[in-house]
């Protein structure tokens, strides 16, 4: 696990959605995401002994879950939150503070794509990729912007050294498309 936590960055409180994922692969690939994938079994007299195993490793999970967990948060997060529950609990609270809500990614998005401009660092072609993300992730949040929106906005991001490209696209001659 010391190897996947390195790879999680600290949750800062504005980066819920990217540390949630980086978490939950850390646990899976650690294995000791079964505390967040099962509910905790029940144990009786009447138990055998592979339902008693399984407590175990679910307890485990558990324990080891929410330590590493703690481990990724800043401490002034930590702060105020549940002390005592499951690890599924702690990532509900988590969840319920820090995540932020579709709307405002959605804006985010939109105004990282109104005001992006080519910067001459890579290229071109990199540049409309950097579009292309944002299209994507806009359309997660069923913000549906077509590819002939995107090339044509691309197109005018770019500064004046790339006229020429303007001027083909203008003619008409050749057709711009994402594919």
């Amino acid at each position: 696990m010391n190897n996947c936590s390195a790879s999680i960055k600290i949750l800062t409180g504005s980066n819920y959605s990217k540390w949630k994922q980086d978490l939950d692969f850390s646990l899976g690939i650690a294995n000791l995401d079964l505390a967040l994938r099962e509910s905790k079994l029940t144990i009786n007299a009447d138990s055998t002994l592979e339902q008693k195993e399984r407590l175990a490793q679910w307890e485990r999970s558990d324990r080891l879950s929410l330590i590493a967990i703690k481990r990724t948060v800043s401490e002034h997060l930590l702060s105020g939150l549940l002390e005592k529950g499951t690890t599924k609990e702690f990532l509900t609270v988590l969840g319920e503070r820090y995540q932020v809500s579709d709307n405002a990614e959605s804006g985010c998005l939109m105004k990282q794509l109104t005001y992006i401009r080519y910067d001459n660092v890579g290229g071109v072609r990199e540049f409309i990729m950097k579009m292309v993300h944002i299209q994507t992730k806009l359309k997660s949040h069923q913000i549906d912007l077509n590819e002939k929106f995107i090339v044509e906005h691309a197109l005018n991001c770019l500064p004046a050294d790339f006229t020429q490209i303007l001027h083909v696209k203008e003619s008409g001659q050749h057709p711009f498309c994402l594919m």
